[in-house]
């Protein structure tokens, strides 16, 4: 779906480059995430992918075409959610989704079903400059489902949404993903990537770190260990051992045995942990 060569990119404002190298490649079907921290390039790198910044160097093909010499058909295929809602304050929601749907000569979605499924069915009719944030970035989040697009691209999606909204959101990119959308998600928000992406790229500093799946990076950077929390003399009491040869473990298996167990969970690293460690940055 998307291959990205030696991608190099700088604004013509500034001496240093903001893309410095970029190669990576998309598979259909796939939810990719973007990780790393503000200005780190991430929207830049989103931005030139959806066309919108054209003097780059490099390959940057999607579908088959480079995106340089992409033409107003590809938008008929894409859809984006930019991470500030670029959206018409004084339209109520529903005039939004249709004044943006009369952009698409395709098949396109239906604008009140859009809003039912990110529950603002109840408030088709309310003006968007009376909408909190949350209800913004829900809005503006089902306008990239239109046109019923294969490829769709998130920047920040669950940004200033409740944990409710955050569950149907992501809810919302598994099932796209299940139809065989391709989803590109810019984010720094590590545990919505765990939760949603088949693989993940550190993005700092223009370049890429790594490139690998939420699980197997879990693995090889965490321990083998397993944490067991017991309670024992009204205390509650923590072992840790090595999984390896765990079956045979004596002592863990006396208190799998005897012991009321309360808690018991694998030393995995978290992403975040994870990202740290790798590029020696933080999330902010």
């Amino acid at each position: 779906m998307i291959h990205v060569n030696q991608l190099h990119f700088t604004y013509p404002a500034n001496k240093n480059e903001t893309i410095k190298g970029m190669s990576f490649k998309i598979e259909e079907g796939e939810v990719f995430g973007f990780l790393g921290p503000s200005g780190a390039g991430k929207s830049t790198a989103q931005k030139i992918l959806i066309g919108i910044l054209k003097g780059y160097s490099g390959s940057v093909r999607v579908m088959g075409k480079e995106i340089r010499d992409a033409g107003k058909d590809y938008y008929e295929n894409i859809g984006v959610s930019f991470e500030l809602p670029n959206l018409y304050n004084k339209f109520t929601a529903i005039e939004n989704l249709n004044f943006f749907s009369s952009f698409y000569s395709g098949a396109k979605e239906d604008p009140k079903q859009l809003l039912e499924m990110v529950g603002l069915e109840q408030d088709s009719q309310t003006r968007v400059s009376n909408y909190s944030k949350g209800m913004k970035m829900r809005l503006n989040f089902v306008r990239s489902l239109l046109n019923k697009p294969e490829l769709i691209f998130l920047d920040e999606p669950t940004s200033g949404l409740d944990p409710v909204n955050m569950e149907k959101v992501k809810g919302i990119v598994l099932t796209k993903k299940a139809e065989g959308k391709t989803i590109f998600l810019t984010t720094h928000n590590m545990n919505v990537a765990e939760d949603i992406c088949d693989r993940v790229a550190f993005v700092v500093d223009g370049q890429m770190n790594v490139i690998d799946s939420p699980r197997d990076l879990k693995l090889r950077y965490g321990q083998k260990k397993l944490q067991v929390e017991y309670r024992e003399k009204n205390q509650t009491k923590t072992s840790v051992f090595s999984m390896e040869g765990l079956g045979n473990n004596k002592e863990f298996m006396n208190i799998i045995k005897f012991k009321d167990i309360e808690r018991m969970h694998t030393q995995e690293a978290r992403l975040q942990d994870i990202f740290i460690k790798v590029t020696g940055r933080a999330i902010t």
